[in-house]
């Protein structure tokens, strides 16, 4: 049975499906190769074994079964013997140093000091360890099984870690690193046969790498193979050269990997570098290569699936872009007509989600953000009957430059291709997201939170419904299970850009984990500052409705600032007041904390998405700006005043998405903005920034327009300055109407 304080059902919510089994580990050995054990000088890695040691005490306290197989006793034999004959080496010597050593001399040597190291550190951490020397003769005893499992499992019950290592000094092999004969004839094959005769319920083979790739790691183009199947990828495979300091490299830990999976023992390889690789296999994360005796019944899949999902949306985007504006236009309308249609289905699926929300227990800012509330449906088929309205972006001229007689550079928008947009919580993000899509030729993969799925699920076939046969219903494709994500995120070859909607959590991660480009923000820390000129009445309103109108909503108000000389008059007063009446809960930074003896916020940095907000005095416009940009997360902020220096200023040096004069932060929305919708708001530099519509789903492509020429013309353009950023070039040789 699996242990609650790491593969519990809190964990468990969280894992891979193909991991789903780690829940019911209890027995696990854990094999170390040497490049993890030493470093590449021989030394042993202190903070590496450290690391190791304080999760194995951790799965101990908490009811596992622990055993280790340990490499390093070679490498460590050979660092000193180096290091005595060093030392006792004459001037003569020393100009010719002969450092070659016996391997079975220097796996005498070296055991002994690495046994006393894992003897220390567990020590110190309340764990007793124990010692196990085996070579593949033993295993040819057919009474030795039996003795050697008494004995394990007599440690097992003793909660004492078993640490096994083959005993090289007394090998019948010739050469431990040649002889690849016998029972077994490295520790990775060792780990291997003593999972299976000890009925163990996991092995993890930690190692100097992440996992098994497609080729050599140090190769870009190689891929992590995150479930290996021999008939998918025993051939496809090529290993590079192996450690400078272990014996078998990958190729061995693959080979007896799966050995011990067609024995019925999982296996994961991963790397041994990482302070907590331990622990997150056995949480049931994406992590490491797993080896698996289902593997080949396995959908394979998962990376295949989510492959085809992209690739399906990227030719039905070239599809969606041969259409002509009017074309394009109908789909959307035909959207907006669909969702009327089918109010009734989609506000049934919504209370259930709702419901089962409540019934869970979830925050109640995130059941607001996903309640469509009555009028909803119809707000968003207006918004789409917007979009459709709008000119059509695609291939729209944005500038035309004539280099030379009848030579024309012509800069237009052309679609992005693939968009993968994760959101969490808000179903209606799901039509915004589509409608500015298809609007802007783009292919779309949606991946919603699993507390709207039902909302998500019927509103996916409402608007692919719409979608005629010409484009395709794959146009739009939706993820919905979360061991997909980290698949698609490794698609940068097809996926072109990504967008995550939600957490900061969310957003850290995946910028974390993809090589493709992310657009969006961490945080909605949006600023209010009332400067002393501002008109109070004004500034009441701005207030409330910057903080009370959508409390969960990503440009409300979290700071508001406050100049000092405002403190106690009649204007502040009612505002305070006002706030509290409307149920918000006021914390204070230093100075406020101290004059109106409200509750002292613990940072500046913290999005409430509550009723609740910070307020802090500050001197003058100069400290607001000052204190927004440290503070800040570039998203919205806004100045309340009558003095235009003041407001100029603000405007000018608050280096945030959008920055507002007498106007709610709630105001910074892609509808409100004239956008018609908004895939999210980015506080990025590059690209697009601030609420972004169709214009941000778009990027550039350059023709070179040779007008009024038949003839072939060869045109030289690398040492054109104007070229010396990337382009795509379109050169037509055929007769174009001049613009």
């Amino acid at each position: 049975m699996g242990r609650g304080g790491i593969g519990g059902a809190a964990a468990m919510e969280t894992a891979d499906s193909t991991r789903a089994f780690v829940k019911d580990v209890k027995r696990i050995i854990i094999k170390v190769g040497t490049a993890v054990v030493t470093g590449q000088n021989g030394r042993l890695a202190m903070g590496r074994l450290g690391s190791l040691c304080e999760q194995v005490k951790q799965l101990n306290f908490q009811g596992y079964e622990v055993i280790l197989v340990t490499s390093g006793a070679v490498g460590v034999g050979r660092q000193r013997l180096q290091y005595r004959k060093l030392i006792h080496s004459s001037f003569a010597d020393l100009q010719n140093p002969q450092m070659d050593f016996d391997g079975k001399a220097c796996a005498a040597v070296g055991q002994s000091g690495l046994m006393a190291i894992y003897d220390t550190l567990f020590s110190q951490l309340d764990v007793t360890s124990s010692q196990l020397l085996v070579t593949d003769r033993d295993f040819k005893d057919p009474n030795f099984g039996d003795q050697l499992r008494e004995t394990v499992f007599a440690l097992l019950d003793l909660k004492v870690i078993p640490l096994f290592n083959e005993n090289d000094a007394i090998s019948t092999r010739r050469q431990p690193y040649e002889d690849p004969s016998g029972i077994f004839w490295d520790n990775d094959s060792l780990a291997a046969l003593l999972a299976a005769e000890l009925s163990a319920d996991i092995l993890i083979m930690l190692s100097d790498v992440e996992g098994l790739y497609s080729g050599p790691p140090s190769d870009p183009q190689s891929k992590i193979i995150h479930t290996y199947v021999n008939e998918k990828h025993g051939k496809l495979i090529s290993f590079g050269e192996k450690s400078c300091v272990g014996r078998g490299g990958m190729q061995a830990k693959v080979v007896a990997a799966a050995n011990a999976a067609s024995k019925g023992v999982p296996v994961v390889i991963a790397s041994g570098f990482a302070t907590d690789t331990i622990i997150k296999v056995l949480k049931g994360e994406k992590i490491g290569t797993l080896f698996h005796n289902e593997a080949n019944s396995w959908e394979c899949t998962k990376e295949a699936t989510a492959r085809e999902m992209a690739v399906a949306a990227r030719d039905c985007s070239r599809c969606l872009q041969k259409l002509s504006s009017e074309e394009r236009k109908k789909i959307l309308l035909d959207i907006a007509d669909a969702l009327e249609a089918n109010e009734d289905a989609i506000r049934r699926e919504n209370e259930a989600d709702v419901e089962a929300a409540q019934d869970a227990g979830y925050e109640k800012s995130l059941v607001a953000r996903m309640t469509l509330k009555p009028g909803k449906i119809t707000n968003l088929a207006r918004s789409i009957r917007a979009i459709a309205d709008m000119e059509d972006p695609i291939s729209h001229t944005l500038k035309r430059t004539e280099v030379a007689k009848d030579l024309v550079f012509e800069k237009a928008y052309c679609p992005l291709g693939v968009l993968l947009i994760i959101f969490e919580s808000r179903p209606d993000a799901l039509v915004q997201i589509a409608s500015l899509a298809i609007r802007s030729g783009n292919g779309l993969l949606l991946k919603g939170g699993k507390e709207a799925m039902r909302s998500n699920a019927i509103l996916h076939k409402v608007i692919t419904g719409a979608i005629p046969d010409s484009v395709g219903k794959k146009l739009i494709g939706l993820v919905t299970t979360k061991d997909e994500i980290a698949d698609l995120l490794a698609l940068d070859d097809v996926i072109d850009l990504v967008i995550p909607r939600g957490s900061k959590n969310l957003v850290s991660q995946i910028k974390a984990t993809t090589k493709i480009p992310v657009l969006g923000h961490a945080d909605g820390i949006c600023h209010v500052y009332i400067d002393k000129s501002a008109d109070m009445d004004m500034a009441k309103r701005i207030v409330l409705d910057a903080k009370v109108d959508y409390p969960a909503a990503c440009n409300a108000m979290e700071t508001l600032l406050v100049h000092k000389d405002l403190n106690k008059t009649e204007g502040l007063d009612d505002l305070l007041v006002e706030l509290e009446k409307e149920g918000v809960v006021i914390y204070g930074g230093p100075v406020a904390h101290d004059k109106l003896n409200v509750p002292k916020v613990d940072s500046f940095r913290h999005e409430y998405s509550s009723m609740a907000c910070t307020l802090e005095f500050v001197d003058d416009v100069h400290a607001a700006i000052d204190h927004i940009n440290r503070y800040g997360s570039a998203h919205t902020d806004c100045i309340i005043t009558t003095d235009e220096k003041a407001a100029e200023a603000f405007l000018q040096q608050v280096e945030s998405a959008a920055v507002f004069h007498n106007a709610s932060t709630r105001f910074c929305d892609g509808t409100r903005f004239g956008l018609g919708a908004e895939v999210g708001i980015s506080t990025g530099r590059i690209h697009a920034r601030g609420p972004v519509g169709v214009d941000g789903l778009l990027t550039t492509r350059w023709y070179a327009l040779m007008i009024g020429i038949y003839d072939f013309i060869m045109i030289s353009i690398f040492d054109w300055e104007i070229f010396l950023f990337p382009l795509v070039l379109v050169l037509y040789h055929h007769k174009r109407k001049r613009i």
